[in-house]
């Protein structure tokens, strides 16, 4: 069994850890073991328990009741609450349900709460809304070695695989709109972004071509010689010097001459760097979807 400090829970829920205090010693929401200094620490089913009051909390429920139900009762409650978009909490339940999946690696919870999501805003609302929360949550969490690798992979591969299923049920582009070519540099792996861009390029009726992660740019630059693409779109995610990230970008706007050129991915990047005047900018799905 896993154990857990009360900051940890708070990266986990999104819940402060002062917060947490004040539900602890006004309610008895959690009942947290104490270590030999007196700290406190929490099982897997004091998290489940957190994620669970959060859930149900932010989407129109009196923390003083919830608090006070016991374990089986909250879940029961999660189980039949009926959400939609008018309640201010649905995206937070949906968060903290898939986190409660992912940390137990349940892979029918998740596939049911994810399925619900989808259900309840379509896949854009809730890839904004949910999943980058969930994964940004996630990922602070992972840096900090507060989740294992392996729930991060297992929640990262899942929506992965639900992207490729979206797109695989979309039809085939049609028109004349602009054709797009898709990569990540070498040694960049965190494809789902970029999944997602593919997945809004096919919805306009664009053709986009879908190279994915770590594609070394001779291999891209190939692929453009027989795919003629008239944009070029790369995410840039992981940290690296700003001299080389700005050598990488120089290269391409060099190989992909006559051509438009967007970089996307995080923005403390573009921050960093003096970017190539010939290159633009793609900062959220609002900006993606204008140039659609």
């Amino acid at each position: 069994m896993e154990y857990f400090s009360i900051s940890q829970l708070a990266q986990f829920s999104g819940i402060k850890p002062h917060t947490i205090r004040i539900w602890e010693q006004r309610y008895h929401a959690l009942e947290p073991a104490r270590t030999q200094g007196n700290t406190r620490s929490y099982d897997n089913s004091q998290l489940r328990r957190l994620l669970n009051i959060v859930s149900l909390s932010e989407s129109g429920y009196k923390i003083s009741e919830l608090c006070t139900m016991p374990d089986a009762e909250l879940f029961q409650l999660v189980k039949s609450s009926k959400l939609n978009d008018s309640k201010p909490g649905a995206s937070e339940f949906f968060i903290s349900q898939l986190m409660s999946a992912a940390m137990d690696l349940n892979e029918q919870y998740f596939e049911e709460i994810f399925s619900n999501c989808l259900l309840k805003h379509g896949m854009k609302k809730s890839y904004t809304e949910v999943l980058c929360p969930l994964l940004i949550r996630m990922g602070l969490m992972w840096s900090t070695d507060t989740l294992p690798p392996a729930h991060e992979h297992y929640t990262s591969n899942f929506i992965r695989q639900k992207l490729f299923s979206a797109i695989n049920f979309l039809p085939p582009p049609t028109g004349d709109k602009y054709e797009w070519l898709l990569f990540l540099p070498e040694n960049e792996f965190h494809e789902i972004g970029l999944l997602f861009s593919h997945y809004l390029i096919r919805l306009s009726g664009g053709k986009s071509f879908y190279l994915g992660s770590n594609i070394p740019l001779a291999s891209a630059n190939a692929a453009a010689k027989i795919t003629k693409p008239s944009r070029i779109l790369v995410y840039l995610v992981h940290h690296n010097l700003p001299e080389k990230q700005e050598a990488y970008i120089n290269e391409l706007v060099s190989l992909f001459k006559n051509k438009e050129i967007f970089i996307a991915g995080n923005e403390n990047i573009f921050e960093n760097i003096e970017l190539n005047k010939k290159v633009k900018t793609i900062t959220n799905v609002n900006s993606l979807e204008q140039l659609l």
